[in-house]
């Protein structure tokens, strides 16, 4: 029994002390490896990308849409430059117009489907709104808190986690994120307001 402890404390102590989260067991890990996406994944992955075309050109093009049994309650687009705030990131658009819609904040009966993996803001915020299940298009490595830099959807510390599912339509939602950096490099790099 002590042996088992010292272990459990060591490989906590460990998770804590290069600050990662303690993501999934392995059990969960291969199950969400067998996790492939569905028609309905499709379908609502399909409609964040056709959200896509409300994006004003100024923003990387990431899309949302959140849905609650089969109906889409939230949608939403980077407006970061265009309305001059730090949070305004499709997840974050989206998740407002769907607990706005729904009148609360406790979204545990509604998935989200995203173009690109949340970054550490996103996750948060869905973790708070206690979003039940995530479906991301393109991974973000760098950036991404769903499983490809962090897990925050994932963290077994924190007092809820969703579900993640992602890769699902990537050759469609990686290149218009490709395109506008592109872009940007083209022009000489992104131009900020202020």
């Amino acid at each position: 029994m002590k042996k088992t402890e010292n272990r459990e404390t060591a490989e906590i102590e460990k998770s804590e002390q290069s600050g990662e989260c303690a993501a999934q067991t392995e059990n969960d890990r291969v199950a969400a490896d067998a996790d492939k996406p569905d028609e309905r994944d499709l379908k609502f992955m399909r409609l964040a990308l056709a959200e896509l075309e409300n994006c004003p050109k100024t923003e990387v093009p990431v899309a949302a849409v959140v849905v609650c049994g089969d109906e889409v309650v939230g949608r939403g687009v980077n407006r970061r430059e265009t309305d001059g705030d730090p949070t305004a990131h499709a997840e974050v658009v989206a998740i407002r117009d769907a607990s706005k819609r729904l009148g609360r904040w406790n979204l545990s009966d509604c998935e989200l489907f995203v173009t690109l993996e949340p970054c550490v803001m996103c996750a948060g915020a869905i973790v708070y709104s206690r979003i039940s299940r995530v479906v991301y298009g393109a991974k973000d490595v760098r950036f991404g808190a769903c499983g490809s830099a962090l897990d925050i959807t994932g963290c077994e510390k924190l007092n809820h986690r969703a579900k993640t599912l992602g890769g699902v339509l990537d050759e469609l939602c990686l290149p218009p994120i490709r395109g506008f950096f592109q872009e940007c490099r083209k022009n000489g790099g992104r131009k900020f307001k202020g």
